[in-house]
């Protein structure tokens, strides 16, 4: 009858002690959906600065560099075109939002027909956050 009752009771101790109840889990973290997009980006940037390297110190020929490098740039738009998107769908819409203030908004001046890198002078057609070629920032806004 005792040795009943000693394992009864170790049995609901170890119950108790191994029991996880609903209220004691964390809460799930909820991850924007583009955070792996996120880390994706910075792995292509990332590629992108070690191939520049590798074909600076002379291990890549021009055209092994050209080819990886047109299509490092071509994962990085359409990952940065999903990101964009993702975001856009994520973000209220700017009919929903009220406007505060009804005064025109100051006149933007018109793009150069060129972009060109401050720091290397690499041309692009478009406004660029980063340059293709070096790698720094731009300035283009977006």
């Amino acid at each position: 009858m005792l040795l009943t009752t000693a394992a009864g009771v170790t049995i609901l101790l170890l119950a108790y002690t191994f029991m996880i109840r609903r209220k004691d889990l964390p809460e799930p973290v909820v991850a924007p959906p583009w955070q792996h997009l996120d880390s994706r980006k910075a792995a292509i940037y990332e590629n992108l600065r070690d191939l520049q390297f590798e074909y600076r110190v002379g291990k890549l020929s021009d055209v092994d560099y050209q080819r990886t490098k047109t299509e490092l740039q071509a994962e990085l738009a359409t990952v940065l075109a999903g990101i964009d998107t993702l975001k856009a769908a994520a973000a209220p819409s700017a009919a929903a939002k009220p406007v505060a203030n009804t005064k025109a908004a100051p006149a933007v001046p018109a793009p150069p027909a060129l972009h060109v890198c401050p720091h290397c002078k690499a041309k692009f057609p478009q406004a660029l956050k980063f340059c293709g070629e070096c790698g720094k920032p731009m300035g283009a806004q977006g």
